[in-house]
């Protein structure tokens, strides 16, 4: 079977968006997800660290 020309643009199309989602949901999963957790626990462990200090000084 061969394909007609629009089919196979149709068909490098749908190969494009899957290879892009692909490495974007490994992307997300592998650093931008993390990142974002960690630093968020970071800033929210110093911010407690710094009422606590605050709270002793006074």
């Amino acid at each position: 079977m061969i394909f007609e020309f629009d089919q196979y643009l149709g068909f490098l199309a749908f190969l494009t968006i899957l290879t892009i989602g692909f490495w974007l949901m490994i992307f997300l999963l592998t650093f931008a997800i993390p990142y974002w957790v960690f630093g968020s626990a970071i800033e929210a462990f110093k911010e407690k660290r710094a009422a606590k200090k605050a709270k002793s000084e006074a």
